[in-house]
């Protein structure tokens, strides 16, 4: 089996990971980190910087290698947890989404892993989260692993430890 897993550095992406190793420990994962050339251009445009076109390939090229650099260390990550882990960058192609579901229909994947990081707020009402259009987008199996939780849920904030254990 071949398993997809979107990478983009963010903790809930490395909970992913860490998810995915512990579940299907020895299985086969492409690491895939997809970045976004439009919006990097709208990014530039922004700010105002105009380019010549000679300085866009190199700062393409600078963006890409990064990109490739942030592959490789999730790939990493996925071997220390058990995955027989390769690195994957690929340009948006329109939308990272999409990319995630190109990707996996070409390597046939079995299985698409991702985080929840989204947009968030009003602009995730707007376009929808990543996870949320990949799993409806996928016509395969879609596992979506929460954000790393930072406190106990059932810990009172000012409870003693082992406060509620029976004596």
């Amino acid at each position: 089996m071949t398993i997809l897993i979107a990478y983009d550095g963010s903790d809930d992406a490395k909970a992913a990971i860490a998810f995915a190793g512990e579940l299907l420990k020895g299985e086969s994962a492409v690491v895939l980190t997809v970045w976004e050339r439009a919006a990097m251009a709208s990014a530039r445009a922004s700010v105002g910087l105009m380019m010549a076109i000679d300085q866009l390939g190199t700062e393409d090229a600078a963006i890409e290698g990064a990109m490739r650099e942030l592959a490789e260390h999730g790939a990493d990550l996925a071997r220390r947890a058990g995955l027989e882990a390769t690195p994957r960058c690929d340009p948006d192609s329109v939308a990272v989404w999409s990319t995630i579901v190109d990707v996996a229909d070409e390597i046939d994947a079995r299985l698409i892993v991702t985080g929840t990081r989204g947009f968030g707020g009003v602009r995730s009402l707007l376009l929808g989260s990543t996870s949320d259009r990949v799993l409806h987008n996928a016509g395969r199996p879609v596992l979506v692993v929460p954000a790393p939780d930072d406190a106990a849920p059932d810990a009172a904030p000012d409870a003693e430890p082992g406060a509620d254990e029976a004596t």
